[in-house]
């Protein structure tokens, strides 16, 4: 029994029904935004919507009786429960914000698609890495808030008259959103000299260091991505090498 309900959980067939389930849901989920597709569709949006959450909870069910005490060694698996439990918690359909949580059951085509599972690896593997280039970035940002703040925090007070201000002006002037007509070029006009405080900084925080943690989520995927050719490529040899030897020792038994 359990054996055949793993081959039907872990089939490609139930994973892509379950996928379709979760985009299907999410398509609800956004119907019931709309007071017009409530008003008069709600009773069927709602049934839907509870006879999607039933399906995730069956496999989750099926999944536990299947796994038994794996299934919590399991990230993904435990991943699920928490997208799923979310809607269960009693009053969830009543409470606005445990009912706007739902939408994170789209999250589920994470744990079902296993490129999508790479991406999200690979980020968390890179996330020691890019820690290290995040407290560079913290250290640059809080001694450009210091020098902004005492240079042109007297006359922009909006934007530099404090440090927590300044903080967020600069965190603006990185992302490149409105710094030159919005920020840069006022301050330039009351400040000739300005752009040898914000053009290197733009340069450091916006194209170099952006770029380390880019370069540190590539270079983590395709490191991950080797390591599942390889373990690939293992397993294959281990199947070539399991059916050599089942060929052989029916010769031998037949001689």
């Amino acid at each position: 029994m359990r054996i055949k309900l793993e081959k039907f959980i872990n089939s490609t067939y139930t994973q892509n029904f379950i996928m379709a389930v979760i985009l299907f849901n999410a398509a609800i989920l956004g119907l019931e935004t709309s007071h017009y597709a409530m008003s008069r569709m709600g009773g069927l949006i709602i049934l839907l919507d509870r006879l999607c959450l039933t399906i995730f909870v069956l496999e989750l069910m099926i999944k536990i009786f299947v796994q038994r005490h794996r299934f919590v060694f399991n990230s993904w698996n435990c991943f699920d429960f928490v997208i799923v439990g979310i809607s269960l918690v009693p009053g969830a359909s009543e409470i606005s914000v445990l009912r706007a949580l739902r939408i994170f059951r789209l999250l589920r085509v994470v744990s079902v698609v296993p490129s999508l599972r790479r991406v999200v690896e690979a980020f968390i593997l890179a996330l020691p890495g890019m820690a290290s280039v995040l407290l560079l970035t913290g250290i640059i940002f809080y001694i450009g808030a210091i020098i902004a703040t005492n240079l042109y925090g007297p006359d922009f007070p909006q934007w530099f008259g404090t440090l927590g201000a300044s903080l967020y002006t600069l965190f603006q002037v990185m992302t490149l959103e409105s710094w030159s007509m919005g920020i840069v070029r006022p301050v330039i006009e009351a400040h000739p000299n300005a752009w040898l405080f914000f053009i290197p900084f733009i340069l450091i925080t916006a194209f170099a260091v952006m770029n380390l943690v880019v370069g540190l989520i590539v270079s983590t995927m395709q490191d991950a991505h080797s390591e599942e050719e390889l373990a690939a490529t293992d397993r294959y040899r281990d199947d070539i090498k399991a059916r050599l030897e089942r060929i052989e020792k029916a010769i031998l038994e037949k001689k």
